[in-house]
């Protein structure tokens, strides 16, 4: 399971190093090797910080390598979800920092010689069904002070019963971009240690001290006067962002079409999601299409909604050819803003920067934009609407409330539903069961090979379920996930499950 932007790159990559014993201190470590990591990195690097990066597995491994890379401003029905709550004025606000981060991108790009391909966006309504929520978001994009029109009709072989159409957005294959940032922080002084999992920050006199650990076990320290946590939900509890997210999976397949790709961005408003756009590659344009997402660890067959994306995909475009399939990580914020700056009110020594609600390539180049001005000294007025802490958050604390109530339910549900079965049945292919009371067993097969590990994730003790799309095991509690021989994916967890006694 590769995207389209990782594939054949291994050979691209030299083999991870961990960082030489005279290089494991610098004034400001970033965790995290995706786009919200690498653009704050090079970012303090050019103010002349001594900057270290350090990367669980490998380069643009999390979500920006498996995004389906729209920098655009419009943005599915986000900004008639934001006015909802926090009126018009946060969502020009939100707007303008999503704007100052395409536009960083785009520069960025272009003075690097890097493809990207500017094309118009649409958010559009699947049936007469969605026309309603699809008007509301062209009120919402108006009053957020985006250009927008309306179009009844599009040159498309899908349901299409009208959209809100953003001329002039961009998208393109965010590898080469990840590519230019590690040789342009590598040019200014910065370093990247890939392979290095960050385990605990702790505080004292005289900084930080951040915990490590290698694939291959080693463990040693690194020092640093400040830490951003670009890590996609924060890895430490401190702050309670884990109660503050929502962790949703969503999919993607890339195909080879007969004749010509349907131009455009497009994402519907109405259910099920359809996700598309294309990507033009060294052997022709493919197609992309994106959906069937949902809470992780809460699907009981992800793999249905996978198969039934993959035949509408086939279906409106005759004769498409499966060539990638991969899925991604996203985190819904309760308050529908991202959550940018300190790790706790008051605390400039951890910073963190998350709930992009799968618009990482514009959110995340404002969050970098926005930690990097903070950690120089600098303000932008903008940053208001990512704060992560402001009075803004006070709308989402029945989401909060409802959120956290659910995951105590699945938190319970986990324990006991194994110990209701009889017997002690080994699944098909993955599952947890029970011998004795209490004493539960992840069991997964997975090309023929049996894997048992214990199924109580490390972070607050939930129980893991399987995932039969990507063969692999998600704690619905806050969206840790672990291959089938318990090896952690996904945090906010940072150890790996126990193997089964």
């Amino acid at each position: 399971m590769t995207s389209l932007w990782l594939a054949n790159r291994d050979g691209e990559q030299a083999t991870p190093q961990p960082p030489a014993e005279s290089e494991r201190s610098a004034d400001v470590v970033v965790v995290g090797a995706g786009i919200t990591g690498l653009v704050t990195a090079t970012l303090l690097a050019r103010a002349g910080k001594d900057v270290l990066v350090l990367e669980a597995f490998r380069v643009g491994a999390g979500a920006t390598g498996n995004t389906t890379a729209k920098i655009s401003l419009l943005q599915g029905t986000k900004l008639s979800r934001i006015i909802a709550k926090h009126g018009a004025a946060t969502a020009r606000q939100y707007v303008e920092g999503n704007r100052e981060g395409q536009e960083w991108l785009l520069r960025h790009c272009a003075s690097n010689g890097l493809s990207v391909q500017r094309e118009d966006a649409y958010t559009y309504a699947q049936s007469e069904d969605g026309v309603p929520m699809a008007r509301e978001e062209l009120a919402a994009c108006e009053a957020a002070g985006l250009d927008v029109d309306w179009v009844d009709d599009a040159d498309v072989p899908f349901p299409f019963h009208g959209a809100v159409r953003l001329g002039e957005q961009a998208q393109f294959d965010p590898m080469p971009l990840l590519d230019s940032l590690v040789t342009e922080l590598g040019q200014r002084g910065g370093r990247l240690a890939q392979d290095v999992r960050v385990q605990k920050v702790s505080t004292d006199s005289a900084g930080l001290t951040l915990s490590v650990r290698t694939s291959d076990g080693t463990e040693f320290d690194v020092h640093a006067g400040q830490c951003v946590l670009a890590t996609g939900i924060p890895i430490l509890d401190r702050g309670g962002f884990f109660a503050r997210l929502k962790p949703q999976r969503s999919y993607c397949m890339a195909y080879k079409v007969p004749g010509n790709i349907t131009r455009g961005m497009y994402l519907s408003v109405d259910s099920p999601t359809r996700s598309l756009r294309y990507a033009p590659t060294p052997d022709g344009d493919y197609l992309i299409a994106g959906g069937a997402g949902h809470p992780v660890g809460h699907e009981k067959s992800p793999s249905s909604s996978v198969q039934e994306l993959d035949h509408w995909t086939k279906l409106h475009f005759p004769g498409a050819m499966q060539t990638h399939y991969w899925s991604a990580q996203d985190y819904s914020p309760i308050d529908e803003l991202p959550y940018v700056g300190p790790i706790l009110p008051g605390n400039e020594k951890i910073f963190v920067a998350t709930g992009f609600d799968k618009w990482g390539m514009t959110n995340g180049t404002a969050a970098a934009l926005a930690l990097a001005g903070r950690i120089l000294g600098g303000r932008i007025d903008w940053a208001e609407a990512f704060a992560s802490w402001s009075p803004h958050e006070l709308s989402g604390i029945p989401k909060a409330l409802q959120t956290n109530a659910q995951v105590a339910l699945y938190l319970a549900r986990g324990w006991i539903t194994p110990v209701t079965r009889i017997g002690n049945r080994t699944p098909d292919e993955g599952g947890v069961v029970s011998g004795p009371p209490w004493d539960l067993e992840a069991r997964s097969v997975v090309d023929g090979c049996e894997h048992r590990v214990s199924p109580v994730c490390p972070h607050l003790g939930g129980i893991v379920n399987w995932n039969d799309a990507d063969q692999a095991w998600e704690c619905p509690l806050h969206g840790s996930r672990f291959a089938p021989d318990g090896t952690l994916l996904e945090g906010p967890a940072t150890r790996n499950l126990t193997r089964a006694r």
